[in-house]
């Protein structure tokens, strides 16, 4: 059986149980998942039943996938998301965004919780991200590549959208909520940075900086989808002020934004052209 094999049989599966035909699909990361409660749930469906998926192994991540209505739009969100850490493949790490595309999916909103690296952002802050740079050492579509979920070279031009962008900037602004925009660096985790490391990814360029996202968004561009993300600033990586972390306050910090970042999110569904 061929990659491409393993995710029709994926979204067949999903297809067997829902007529749910999502125009968007979402990515809810650590501390988020509550953006599910949100949706008028057609139907759950556990990973470990879908054919070829990985299964979430992280706290928090609770490891189903909702389809449904958000504000109008059918969507499906991932309940948990996948780490190159956790001793998946890249390529397993993204199979997900293969299958939801295959159901039919024309954008994706991908969150996530990251340690700040930007001396202006805050704990809480909500980031826009603009841009990414990959740090993980490896990359999803490295390997076979199969014309028929995308091209051998994909161009990253563009690769957060700018009209996603903007929207999410006008939306959390009638709202009266403030955003960041930043570069989003992408580390395999899963230990947290040290001070040398912190000033290292600052100086490259990098606002904020997580473990995830990026392998999700590779694939994304690979089967042209459009792209929104966006990060919770939950602890803050400056090497000349560095505190310990524990896991509890990265998810307490979270966890406080979380209210904020969903509001937002489902507006900007509703709003966005797919």
């Amino acid at each position: 059986m061929t990659f491409y094999d393993e995710i029709q049989e994926a979204a067949d599966y999903v297809r067997s149980q829902s007529d749910i035909k999502p125009e968007v699909g979402i990515i809810l990361g650590t501390g988020l998942g509550r953006l599910g409660e949100k949706i008028n749930v057609e139907k759950e469906v556990s990973y470990e039943r879908i054919p070829h998926f990985p299964v979430s192994t992280v706290e928090s991540h609770a490891g189903k996938l909702l389809l449904g209505k958000l504000n109008g739009k059918s969507v499906v969100a991932m309940q948990g998301r996948f780490h190159f850490y956790e001793g998946y493949s890249m390529q397993q790490v993204g199979f997900p965004v293969w299958v939801m595309k295959n159901l039919g999916i024309g954008a994706l909103v991908v969150c996530n919780a990251s340690g700040g690296l930007n001396p202006h952002f805050s704990v809480g802050d909500m980031v826009i991200i603009t841009d990414h740079i990959n740090m993980q050492g490896t990359n999803p579509l490295i390997g076979r590549n199969d014309d028929r979920l995308g091209p051998r070279f994909p161009d990253m031009y563009n690769l957060y959208d700018t009209e996603l962008i903007e929207l999410a900037e006008q939306t959390a602004t009638e709202l009266g909520y403030r955003t960041q925009r930043g570069v989003y660096v992408s580390v395999t985790g899963p230990t947290l940075e040290t001070g040398a490391e912190y000033r290292m990814l600052r100086l490259l360029g990098g606002d904020v900086v997580g473990m995830s996202t990026v392998p999700e968004v590779i694939v994304a561009r690979h089967q042209n989808l459009r792209v929104l993300g966006v990060s919770i600033v939950t602890d803050m990586g400056l090497p000349d002020a560095m505190r310990p972390v524990k896991i509890e306050d990265i998810l307490h910090a979270a966890n406080g934004t979380e209210p904020r970042m969903t509001e937002m999110i489902a507006k900007v569904i509703e709003r966005m052209t797919v």
